[in-house]
This record gives C-alpha cells, sequence and structure tokens, in this order.
C-alpha cells in the first residue's frame, strides 16, 4: 500500500483516514474497538475525530482505544476544535480563550500528552484569523500539538492564514479538510489549485455524499428512519440529497457492478485519486462498512474512467450542496 505525505510535513499517513464521528454515538463502544482494530491491521494509520462529535464521547473512545491496545504511537491522531461544547458564550469558536482550554479538554478525553494535527474545524468570523493562530503556534512551542490544520474554509480564508504566518514566523497550516465527493466538487476551482500550489494536504469529508452515492437514497425528501438525513435538520439535508445526486449515485452504482466493485469501493476510489488528494475521511458505522471501504487502499483509478465521472458532474460544478454547514459558498448548484 502506497502511504502518503500529509501536506509538507513528511508525516505519511494511509489514503484512507478512519473518522469516528459515530463512535461513541450510534456506534457504541465495543464496536468502535472493533473498527478502529480491523482499520489498524488493514494498514490504515491516520484517526480523525473532533470535540463535538457526540460531545466529546468519540475522543473519549478513541483515546481509550489506543491507550488500552498502546496503539498511540502507531497512529497518526487529528482532532478539531471550534463547536460549542456548552451553553456558555466562550465555549466554542477559534478565539484563544476558547482553543487553550478546549485543546487541554481533548488531551484529557483523548489520553495523550500530545494531539498530532489540530485542526480549525470551522472559519473563524468574529476576530481576525491571527489570533487564532498564535494560539495554534503556542500550543505547538507547547509541545501539545504537533501540526495545526483548518476545516471548511474558503481558499481565500486559507491563503490569508499562510500569509499572516509567514509574515509573523508562525506555524502554518498543512492541510485542509473540506467537503469533497462526485457530487460536489467545487473545491477543485480554487481550493485544490491553492493546497497543490502551498502543499497542503486535503482531507476530505463526506467522500460517499452522506450515502446518496451508494444508494441509501431512492428519493429526495424521503429519508429511512435512522438515516443521518433523518436525525438531521431538515433544510441541510435536503440540500445535500437532490434527486440530481440520486441519480447520479444510480448511475455509479452501474458502473460498480460492471467492475466487481460496491458503490462505495468506487465512490471512494474516484475521490482517493483525484488530483491534489491526500486521505478521503471514511465514516464507518459498522465493522461490515469498514471492510468494505479498506478493500480499495491498494487501488487505482482506471483512468479511462474519469471521463464517465465527468461526464455525470463537470469538474468544479456540484449536483448537490455539501457546503451548507457554512454560510460562504454562494456558487450555484447545477445540474
Amino acid at each position: 500500500m502506497e502511504y502518503r505525505r500529509l501536506g509538507r510535513s513528511g508525516v505519511l499517513v494511509s489514503p484512507l483516514c478512519l473518522g469516528t464521528m459515530n463512535f461513541g454515538g450510534v456506534t457504541p463502544e465495543k464496536d468502535s474497538f472493533e473498527i478502529m482494530r480491523k482499520a489498524v491491521d488493514g494498514g490504515i494509520n491516520f484517526f480523525d475525530t473532533a470535540n463535538v462529535y457526540n460531545n466529546g464521547e468519540s475522543e473519549r473512545v478513541t483515546g481509550k482505544f489506543l491507550k488500552e491496545n498502546n496503539l498511540r504511537d502507531r497512529i497518526v491522531l487529528a482532532t478539531k476544535v471550534f463547536g460549542n461544547m456548552g451553553d456558555l458564550p466562550n465555549e466554542g469558536g477559534g478565539t484563544r480563550y476558547h482553543l487553550m482550554r478546549a485543546c487541554e479538554d481533548s488531551l484529557q478525553r483523548l489520553q495523550t500528552d500530545h494531539i498530532d494535527l489540530y485542526q480549525l474545524h470551522r472559519p473563524p468570523s468574529t476576530h481576525p484569523q491571527e489570533e487564532t493562530l498564535r494560539a495554534f503556534d503556542d500550543l505547538i512551542r507547547a509541545g501539545k500539538v504537533r501540526y495545526i490544520g483548518c476545516s471548511t474554509h474558503p481558499a481565500w480564508m486559507v491563503m490569508e492564514a499562510l500569509s499572516i504566518s509567514e509574515k509573523y514566523g508562525l506555524n502554518r497550516y498543512i492541510s485542509e479538510q473540506p467537503p469533497y465527493n462526485l457530487l460536489d466538487r467545487r473545491i477543485e476551482n480554487e481550493l485544490i489549485p491553492l493546497c497543490q500550489k502551498y502543499d497542503l494536504a486535503v482531507i476530505p469529508w463526506s467522500p460517499l455524499a452522506m450515502g446518496v452515492l451508494v444508494g441509501r437514497y431512492t428519493q429526495a425528501g424521503n429519508y429511512p428512519e435512522g438515516s443521518r438525513a433523518q436525525r438531521w435538520d431538515k433544510n441541510m439535508s435536503d440540500a445535500r440529497i437532490t434527486q440530481d445526486g440520486i441519480d447520479v449515485g444510480n448511475a455509479v452504482s452501474r458502473m460498480a457492478a460492471e467492475r466487481g466493485l460496491t458503490a462505495s469501493q468506487l465512490s471512494l476510489l474516484w475521490t482517493k485519486d483525484q488530483a491534489g488528494i491526500t486521505a478521503p475521511i471514511i465514516g464507518p458505522r459498522t465493522l461490515a462498512h469498514l471492510e468494505d471501504a479498506v478493500v480499495i487502499m491498494d487501488k487505482t483509478l482506471d483512468e479511462a474512467d474519469r471521463p464517465l465521472f465527468d461526464e455525470l458532474v463537470h469538474p468544479g460544478n456540484a449536483v448537490a450542496d455539501f457546503h451548507n454547514s457554512n454560510d460562504w459558498m454562494k456558487a450555484r448548484v447545477i445540474s
């Protein structure tokens, strides 16, 4: 299996990243442990979590597994900070006030003395980026964080952050974690070229488009009981699960069957082997989901298939909106 550089850090990570959003929530601790064990045995050495996932339970379960199995030093461990962790006014955001406390809390839940990749979960909007970057720099200098990154930021803000870090001699971002899948390819217009130019890793979330690309949904607005779309805010789900997207997912399923793959495997393979991509984040709810995904780590997308995907959704375009957890992506979604 080919390991890939995590941006300009030189750290090597597996071509799939294990996302732990379900752990401590819909996936109980015992099942989460089985998934993590299978992931490690399969060659995955990159785990991603966040303090807000299940109100800290994802970090707790992940940290407990790594500690009890003496695997902490084998895993590149990433977590994120920004979301509200309580009802008080300063228990969220990208301020120095919040970051310093949130980092200590994450370290405690993860049962470790350092975070390998500490990411700002969403763009700061209440204060200049310099405050966030100086706080991150201090955490690195204190030995509590190895590298820093951002998630779901517009390209201009990533560029601004790099410029601020260069101007003041601060540690800079090495990665960006955006939404990216066949249904929403808009990061190809500006973010991917920026990350390639400045050697930032790209760690896409939702590569399976919330299950749309694997046939989870058959009709827009009609969500199975217990599905993520059914649990989430309806407006957000409706923007991500469109009829055009479902039609594309059906086409991918047919392509996958012709190639002896599952729809999820072919969709992951496409994302993994797109230009500029480091490691898509898979978020298995069950062991079977993980076993299905690891198959593609040592496979390569057939170059002859790329135009077929481009015909379904043209490069740089979208038929669903996976940036709708932010309000900065104004480009329209088209068929």
